[in-house]
């Protein structure tokens, strides 16, 4: 039977073309797990993969989408049966096979995860990637001690997906969040999901050649990377940690000196969500279930619908995408 996908293809000269088509189950590649999705949402891969690809993408035509939610047609494994409620994030799905962009996918049963109690499929992708990616920073932090009370701590990026969960989360923690943006016109949100300091990004623009820099920051949840994060280093409290998420400021740690690691004893932590282990997920969706505020969390959801997603795309590439797109397939 068919079904409405959000098709990606590319030409003889390597342009790409994405626009909503029908497909056919027997499109979807293989996988223990039959799905028919409710949401998906939109990542900075799924950008890439909407668009040239970044290299992520294998093969055409391809179907995007690195995170989706809904409910089981059919299984072929015992752990799931057809009515279940289950969600996918990361496992390259999305980029190297057919993702979530889709009103269908077939998955390796291992890839999903329940949905957890209480939780509907729109707001497992007001979650998605971006909000797993925050609970994993901040679990990371927490177990190399950060606790409630010590300082703020500091959250660059904070008005994109990961930002945006990781303040409200750290806000309903008890702790002081001071939320980075390029983006003024943003202070109102990040206030209303539980910033109290706004700091604009310009601080860490300049690129400096001091070993250390006064003590600020008891933690920080890093979507930046490139300058931001050479300064950020310097100005951590003795024993901190900033946990290290993205790279919208480039791969390199620019500016960066071992001074902060040697002299104050500072951890930088990497945190990847694509292939984290079936038992931390389950944790840090339990956590996340716990530790989110819904009213938060509704607050920073942006609808969409398929036909919407090469103009978000392209957007979100250009970083003007605020809070979490929740892609109904089904609109």
């Amino acid at each position: 039977m068919g079904f409405r996908a959000l098709v990606v293809e590319r030409d003889d000269e390597g342009k790409t073309l994405a626009a909503v088509r029908m497909a056919e189950e027997s499109d979807l590649p293989a996988g223990e797990v039959l799905v028919r999705v409710d949401h998906s949402t939109v990542n900075y891969k799924d950008g890439l993969c909407i668009g040239p690809g970044g290299g992520l993408v294998r093969t055409y035509p391809h179907v995007p989408g690195i995170d989706f939610a809904g409910t089981v047609e059919s299984s072929d494994d015992p752990r799931y049966k057809a009515g279940d409620k289950v969600v996918l994030t990361g496992w390259r799905v999305g980029e190297t096979r057919w993702g979530g962009y889709a009103e269908k996918a077939r998955v390796p049963a291992d890839f999903l995860v329940p949905l957890p109690a209480g939780f509907s499929t729109r707001a497992a992708m007001a979650v998605g990637t971006a909000g797993l990616t925050a609970m994993l920073a901040i679990m990371a932090l927490e177990d190399h001690g950060l606790k409630p009370g010590q300082g703020p701590v500091l959250v660059t990026g904070a008005a994109g997906g990961v930002g945006s969960v990781a303040v409200a989360v750290l806000a309903h923690l008890g702790h002081e969040v001071a939320a980075v943006t390029g983006r003024p016109d943003q202070a109102d949100y990040l206030t209303g999901l539980g910033a109290s300091r706004i700091v604009p990004r310009e601080e860490f623009a300049e690129v400096t050649r001091k070993p250390l820099e006064s003590e600020l920051w008891a933690g920080c949840v890093d979507a930046v990377a490139g300058v931001m994060l050479g300064r950020v280093l310097k100005q951590m409290a003795y024993g901190a940690s900033v946990a290290a998420i993205g790279l919208a400021g480039g791969a390199a740690i620019e500016g960066a000196l071992i001074t902060p690691f040697i002299l104050r004893g500072v951890n930088l932590l990497g945190i990847d969500s694509v292939m984290q282990p079936y038992a931390n997920r389950l944790r840090a969706w339990s956590r996340i279930s716990r530790d989110l505020p819904m009213d938060r969390l509704e607050a920073m959801i942006v609808p969409a619908g398929l036909s919407d997603l090469p103009e978000l795309g392209a957007a979100i590439l250009k970083g003007q995408v605020r809070g979490r797109v929740v892609v109904d397939v089904r609109s």
